[in-house]
Order: structure tokens, then C-alpha cells, then sequence
């Protein structure tokens, strides 16, 4: 266990999802890209609502929030969030009212985007959805709603975007500790685990799991620069390990994103998402999701055509699901 999970024993948690989740090889598409060997992390087995790694965040978020005795959790994210549609299904399920603002912040999409998919899932829960515009700050109106139910005698739990809290990104690191447990039973020395990285919580909670183990973590951006996104892990990494009064030496974990992988923007269909999406499928009938998964396994082949693992490496990905997207983005694979 890493410096970092005795933590976790002392925070209230609620039971969701479904771990550990499993880690299996990718051999046809490692002998398609030519090496290093490929691994998947199946988060998206994670079984409560759908799957998808905010089950895990969402347990001790969710703990958080039943222990300050909140009966109306509120959370922000685009029209197709993913952590909307957990969120929403662990309120139901524990009986707590769920208000979800979501930006219309992906342009040009469908009519399939405004109605089905993850935004469909979040209604069959009854949460309350308000759709704001681009322009409008999502999380400075979700702290407007939430001060306006708490004057109407609600008790509001704040959840930010991607649950990325110092309690949720310390939820992720059982991912991370996860993998280093399930390597090293399978004999396997990671050269690097690969994941997509967007509000920051997941890497946060990679890099934490994975810390005692060495194994280096590399996010793969799906909104913002290298720079601004490895900026705001850091400023993360050091408010969870701060505040949750962590070995202060975990601060020092090397942050790396990769940004080249963007495309047009978050949300925006990319060539190398569509390659990425169409080889998993094809060689493992694995299937990935355009917003994330996809752009994330896109720098990940990339990667590996520039030859930076070698071909009798081993590497992870760690595949955070998101699968309710991929059906509101058909036009992209036409």
C-alpha cells in the first residue's frame, strides 16, 4: 500500500462500484502498432451506472456529503459529462436530491447530443439539469444555484467538475494502487500507464496510487495546453497531499501531459480519435469514447509510432469509460 491510501480508512465512504476492476492484454493491437506490449485498465468495468472512473471519487465524495448531512449534491459539466450521469445515479440511489449545470460548450454537435447519450441517463435519474450557455462560467453558476437552494433550506454538498477534489482525486489512487498490485502479480514492469487527463482528479490520483510503486504516469490532454494542464495537477496534487495531511515527499511526483492530441477542441472529433476509436474496436472489441478514452489511446499509438517504448516494453492504459458518448457522435465514424 502507498504512503497515501492509509488516508482513505479514515474517510466516510459509500459502496459503488465494482473492484478491483480488471487489467487485461491487448495483443492483437500490440501486434498491429508492432510493440511494446498493451495493457487496458477496465475502468469502464467499474459497473455502477454505466462505469466509469468518477465511481470511484464519487465513493468518498458522495461519503463527504452524507456525513454533512446534504440532502442535494450539485455538480457542473458539459451536456455529455460523464461524472453528471454517476453523480446523478449515486444521488438516486441514496435518496439525495441532484442538480446537474451543464455547459453547452461543445459547438456544432448534434441533435442526437442535446437529448440522448449521457444527458438522457441523468434525466432517468430525475435530476435537475440546467443547461447554461458557453459562455456562462460553470462553476460560478453552480455556486449561484447552490447558495439559491441553501436560502430555500436545502443542505447543498458542492461537488466540483470531474469530482476533482483533494477527496476525490485521493478516491482514484485505489485505480493506482490497483495496477501496481495487478502488475506485479502478472511479472509485468509498466514502462508508463497512459490515460486521458481533463479536470485534473484522475492523474491526481494515478500519480498518488502509483508513487511507491515508481511506475510514471503520463495524462493525455483533452481540453488544455501541457503546460496549464501539468500547472493545474501540481496545484491539485499539493492541495490533496496538504490537506489530507499526505507524506509531504508526494508532492514532488513528476507530472507529464501530453497536448497534442486536442484536435479542434474538447468534445471536437479529431482524425486520431476516429483511427484510435476504430483500432480498438477492430483488433479488441474494445470500445472507446470520443470526448476522452479515445483521444487518450490516440496519444498513446501516437506514441508509440515515435518510438518511445520499446517493443518488448509493457504499457498501461487506463480506459475510464464513458461509452453513453459514443452513441451521440455516430456522424464522426460515418
Amino acid at each position: 500500500m502507498s504512503a497515501a491510501l492509509p488516508v482513505l480508512d479514515r474517510l466516510d465512504r459509500v459502496k459503488l462500484v465494482h473492484g478491483p476492476t480488471p487489467l487485461e492484454a491487448l495483443p492483437r493491437l500490440s501486434d498491429r502498432l508492432g510493440g511494446p506490449r498493451i495493457y487496458v485498465k477496465r475502468d469502464d468495468c467499474t459497473g455502477f451506472a454505466a462505469g466509469g472512473n468518477k465511481g470511484r471519487k464519487l465513493e468518498y465524495l458522495m461519503g463527504a456529503a452524507l456525513k454533512a448531512g446534504a440532502d442535494t449534491v450539485i455538480t457542473v459539466g458539459a451536456v455529455q459529462t460523464n461524472h453528471g450521469r454517476q453523480t446523478a445515479a449515486a444521488a438516486a440511489k441514496l435518496g439525495l436530491r441532484c442538480v446537474l449545470v451543464l455547459t453547452d460548450s461543445v459547438p456544432g454537435r448534434s441533435a442526437a447530443y442535446h437529448a440522448s447519450g449521457n444527458f438522457l441517463l441523468d434525466r432517468l435519474t430525475g435530476a435537475e439539469c440546467r443547461v447554461v450557455p458557453a459562455e456562462v462560467n460553470g462553476e460560478e453558476e453552480m455556486e449561484r444555484i447552490a447558495d439559491e437552494l441553501r436560502r430555500a433550506g436545502r443542505v447543498v454538498y458542492v461537488i466540483p467538475g470531474g469530482g476533482s477534489s483533494p477527496i476525490g482525486a485521493l478516491g482514484y489512487a485505489v485505480a493506482g494502487e490497483e495496477i501496481a498490485a495487478q502488475t506485479k502479480a502478472a511479472g509485468i514492469r509498466p514502462s508508463a500507464v497512459v490515460h486521458a487527463t481533463g479536470s485534473n482528479g484522475t492523474q491526481v490520483g494515478l500519480l498518488l496510487g502509483l508513487a511507491a510503486s515508481g511506475i510514471p504516469v503520463t495524462g493525455v490532454t483533452v481540453r488544455r495546453t501541457k503546460a496549464d494542464q501539468e500547472a493545474r495537477v501540481k496545484a491539485l496534487l499539493e492541495r490533496t497531499v496538504t490537506e489530507l495531511q499526505l507524506d509531504p515527499k508526494l508532492k514532488d511526483c513528476v507530472v507529464e501531459a501530453d497536448d497534442r492530441f486536442v484536435g479542434p477542441g474538447y468534445g471536437q472529433p479529431s482524425p486520431g480519435m476516429v483511427e484510435a476509436v476504430r483500432l480498438a474496436a477492430e483488433c479488441e472489441g474494445l470500445f472507446l469514447d470520443p470526448v476522452y478514452t479515445g483521444k487518450g489511446f490516440a496519444g498513446l499509438i501516437q506514441r508509440i509510432r515515435e518510438g518511445r517504448y520499446r517493443k518488448d516494453d509493457s504499457v498501461v492504459f487506463v480506459h475510464t469509460g464513458g461509452l453513453p458518448g459514443l452513441f451521440v457522435y455516430d456522424e464522426a465514424f460515418a
